[in-house]
């Protein structure tokens, strides 16, 4: 659902910003027991809000963000965020560029942990590699790895009462968020 709203909305988007560049970004922290879940979410949100503020993403001119929840092998919670950024071109030139030590401190000193959480961030490309002028095309995968599932199916299944309790920590909370120039973009008309 959230896929194919987004992909209706990419041509205005397109003619709005039509020399606008993307990045898909991932946010981690470390694992956490099930029922620290909820507790975890809401810090990462809060952190994710502060980081938003941070000069270093003013060239952001937009975002969708999704929620993940995986299941360890010690049955530990692992939430993640899966980001998908939408930057003006002068991202890649000069003082505008973060490079990936820089995201790590970010995110570390936004969440106020003492450890160096996990970061990837990447120039969204084809399957091929390259950067196309068909912005639908290259955003395919990056939309589909952004806004796919919350959970894991197999995770579901295979520990019933691990699954019970990701229920209660998720009850009510939103796994999609948008901001900036994307901010309805999934909203429906």
């Amino acid at each position: 659902m959230w896929q194919a709203r987004f992909y209706q909305a990419l041509p205005k988007i397109v003619v709005d910003y039509p020399s606008s560049r993307w990045l898909f970004l991932t946010l981690t922290v470390r694992n956490c027991e099930i029922g620290e879940l909820g507790t975890v979410l809401t810090a990462m949100n809060a952190a994710f809000k502060r980081m938003e503020k941070r000069k270093e993403l003013s060239p952001v001119q937009g975002w969708i963000r999704a929620t993940e929840v995986t299941r360890g092998k010690d049955g530990s919670a692992h939430p993640h965020f899966h980001c998908l950024l939408m930057v003006q071109p002068s991202w890649f030139k000069g003082k505008n560029y973060v490079k990936h030590e820089r995201w790590v401190e970010l995110w570390r000193d936004c969440l106020r942990v003492n450890y160096e959480p996990n970061i990837d961030i990447r120039a969204v490309k084809t399957k091929t590699g390259e950067v196309v002028a068909n912005v639908a095309e290259q955003l395919q995968s990056a939309v589909a790895e952004t806004l796919k599932y919350s959970v894991k199916p197999e995770d579901m299944a295979n520990d019933p009462e691990w699954f019970l309790e990701l229920t209660r920590q998720l009850h009510k909370r939103r796994f999609i968020s948008t901001g900036g120039a994307l901010k309805n973009v999934l909203q429906l008309d």
